[in-house]
């Protein structure tokens, strides 16, 4: 159950699993599976992050041995990040390295021509 307001001030509580949309038309209105219509004061954005932090609470309830903070996720997404610009880093280097050879290869050619 999400905590809302009515655009008259008065606090209600919604089940947010009767949400069928939400839109904003300036106000924010909710469209519930009933067919019922209720307007709230809060964003489209407000409801949808409330919605997310009720539900992302329902499931930390229903599995606390899973522990993945959404810190650890952007974490583990920065270092996968850093990972593929260190493999990327390499692969220039080894491709530089490659250049390099190409050209010390060529040099020991010309010098072989020259002394024959």
């Amino acid at each position: 159950m999400i905590q809302l307001s009515r655009l008259n001030g008065e606090t209600m509580v919604l089940n947010s699993d009767l949400i069928r949309y939400a839109e904003a038309n300036p106000d924010t209105v909710i469209t519930l599976v009933t067919g019922e219509k209720i307007v709230v004061a809060e964003t489209c954005e407000e409801l949808m992050a409330r919605v997310q932090t009720y539900r992302s609470g329902l499931l930390r309830a229903a599995f606390p041995q899973v522990k993945q903070p959404v810190e650890e996720y952007s974490s583990s997404r920065e270092t996968a990040l850093s990972a593929k610009a260190a493999s990327n880093a390499v692969e220039e280097a080894n491709a530089a390295r490659h250049v390099i050879k190409d050209e010390e290869d060529r040099s020991w050619r010309r010098r072989q021509r020259e002394e024959d």
